[in-house]
């Protein structure tokens, strides 16, 4: 999974299963589970979903949908936008249910059901709304349902029983004639209404985990498919004022999946990839949870429809390669909790530093590598890195805080897997480069434990760092029991050293939203406010404006400011440019400001992580080494 923050909004801003079938083991697994969706009727933005699970012998079944799933470190609880919930028996009768919890129903007399019926809410929608749970799943986990798009995630809308998690399911989905359907799912069949406006197609999933593994996109959307070597990259988009297309982005993601199957080699398989994108046009009912969610052949993105081409093809770069490495873990190289993952009642590894972080870390380095950016370009993503790592606690273990991240104050953390993660993978590659004389690397050693596990045979969590320190060599064993398990903060500028890079102050090019420190706003939950943080001060425009730390930010350009609408319209001024007039109404100590002017280029003083004159043949090596193989 990868966030992309825009707007938090306390303190400050950054950017399956059994049930108690008495069935015999072969059975249940040849006995599919039913199901059923159809687009067709849905009212009031809630989707109709059956589930016929076949004859149960138990006098009592549980059903569930999951509280928590993978890829995702929080709680979503998608129970919790089920409504009308009934049992029938094989007469239509209602048969009686229990709700013990969000994500739980208990049906009794379950030797005479014959199916469960129930319309399902988006999650969209209730972004913002907020009537339903202070915790709203991350939107690319997350469900849409309206006229022209749907976006599902299967796992918001079909649940599992108790013991039959290994049973195959096979989904029916019917959508209008004019809808296009893109799925990762198996396709099995399709069948025309008789009077043709509607069409079902039929989908296999062998066990709940597909399921869950498998997204969809039905309705007008915009879909291209293209061939990366032997991989076949179905490309959806959902743009709703078709501001960008399948066809714009494809050579961008073309160039992206090419450069990472080089990078990648032999350790890649899968013979079909897809990328569904969600562009949010900002309004009441459209996601505002920006970044992705991986599957094992598909992620799923939400953005920005606002966003300039440039800088989408940019953020898709990032995001999606992150996505896609994630093929080599967790999906290939992962411990038991992930294989054995729990929806209700979830454990956790204590390598999110693996999963997260060097994933994070292969997104960038594979650019550099394979040259789709520029060195530079890359020594100013680290230091990006570093920048925000500064934002959370440096003391944190990684293993402790991964082992625990629903819980506080770890959860609060989590988004530095993104950032120090990344850097805990640099630091280990730089180390395996230098202990092997350019011979070995981060990317090997994944390999290297891809091939002694894969995705069918689960690592014992306990035993991950001691297997990786006795496949490496001492100085990676200290590092890792150090800085990883241990509370030591990383001393990068070893690191840099180690590969002739040096740390420089410099002024350069800012934007209007940001300094050397990071975003230049704070925001107050309980007042509802936005208001500029002391990072203004390192922003040459606004302290040419006299902007001071604490102003409130009442308005800009005649649009009140709130906290419901900050990511819209902050991130409009992050597309400001030199020469566009603007005017922001501030609050000082209870006293209105207004700034009226012409946008002037802003600059910031930063420090920048260049080449060294004087690195040394070791050091030059070392680094192309680390760079270029």
């Amino acid at each position: 999974m990868k966030h992309i923050l825009s707007i938090a909004l306390v303190g400050s801003i950054l950017l399956g299963c059994g049930s108690a079938n008495k069935v015999s083991n072969d059975l249940a697994v040849s006995t599919p589970i039913v199901t059923s969706m159809d687009l067709t009727k849905v009212v009031d933005d809630k989707v109709p979903v059956v589930i016929n699970p076949g004859r149960f012998t138990e006098a009592t079944v549980t059903y569930h949908l999951p509280k928590v799933v993978q890829g995702t470190y929080s709680v979503s609880s998608f129970g919790r936008f089920v409504d009308d919930f009934k049992a029938l028996d094989y007469s239509g009768n209602e048969l009686a249910v229990t709700h013990p919890d969000d994500n739980t129903w208990v049906i009794a007399n379950a030797t005479q059901l014959d199916k469960l019926v129930y319309n399902v809410n988006d999650t969209y929608d209730q972004e913002v709304r907020g009537g339903i749970g202070d915790e709203m799943p991350f939107s690319p986990s997350g469900t849409n349902i309206e006229p022209n798009v749907y976006v599902l995630n299967l796992h918001g809308f079909i649940g599992f029983f108790d013991s039959l998690k290994n049973n195959q399911y096979t989904l029916d989905v019917t959508a209008p004639a004019t809808f296009k359907r893109s799925s990762a799912l198996q396709n099995v069949g399709t069948k025309s209404s008789a009077d043709g406006r509607a069409i079902t197609t039929s989908y296999i999933a062998p066990r709940y985990f597909d399921i869950t593994d498998n997204p969809m996109m039905y309705g007008k959307i915009d879909v291209e498919e293209f061939m990366v070597g032997d991989i076949k990259i179905v490309l959806s988009v959902y743009s709703p004022n078709k501001v960008h297309t399948a066809a714009g982005l494809k050579e961008t993601m073309y160039k992206m999946m090419e450069g990472q199957k080089a990078y990648l080699g032999d350790i890649n398989s899968t013979p079909r990839y897809d990328i569904f994108l969600y562009l949010s046009d900002g309004s009441e009912g459209s996601p505002k949870g920006f970044g992705a969610l991986e599957h094992h052949t598909s992620t799923v993105v939400v953005f920005l429809e606002g966003m300039p081409k440039a800088a989408l093809e940019k953020s898709m770069t990032d995001v999606v390669a992150h996505e896609f490495f994630h093929l080599v873990t967790p999906l290939s190289v992962h411990s038991e909790d992930v294989h054995y993952f729990d929806y209700i009642n979830p454990t956790f590894s204590k390598h999110l530093w693996m999963y997260e972080g060097v994933t994070e870390y292969f997104s960038h380095h594979f650019q550099v590598y394979e040259g789709l950016m520029t060195e530079q370009d890359f020594y100013d993503e680290i230091m990006s890195k570093i920048q925000t790592s500064n934002y959370f606690d440096d003391t944190m273990s990684f293993t402790t805080m991964s082992e625990n991240i629903l819980d506080k104050p770890y959860a609060d953390n989590y988004i530095n897997v993104y950032s120090k993660g990344a850097l805990i993978g640099m630091c280990i590659d730089i180390l395996m480069r230098e202990e092997s004389n350019g011979q070995r690397s981060m990317l090997s050693l994944m390999k290297e434990l891809s091939a002694k596990y894969g995705k069918n045979k689960p690592f014992e969590d306990d035993n991950l760092i001691r297997e990786i320190s006795m496949m490496t060599y001492p100085s990676v064993s200290q590092f890792l029991e150090t800085h990883v398990v241990g509370t030591t903060p990383i001393n990068y500028n070893d690191f840099f050293k180690k590969v002739g890079l040096t740390l420089e102050e410099k002024k350069v090019e800012t934007n209007f939203i940001q300094s050397a420190s990071g975003f230049i706003f704070n925001g107050d939950e309980e007042k509802g406010t936005i208001f500029f943080s002391e990072g203004v001060n390192g922003n040459s425009f606004w302290v040419e404006q006299g902007v001071q730390p604490n102003d409130v930010i009442k308005e800009i350009n005649g649009i009140a400011l709130t906290l419901q609408n900050a990511q819209v319209l902050i991130g409009g001024m992050f597309q400001w440019k030199p020469g566009k007039e603007v005017e922001l109404k501030l609050e000082r100590d209870g006293k209105e400001i207004l700034i009226k002017t012409e946008l002037k280029q802003a600059y910031t003083t930063k420090k920048l992580l260049s080449e060294d004159e004087n690195a040394n043949e070791l050091q030059t090596n070392l680094r192309k080494a680390w760079l270029k193989g």
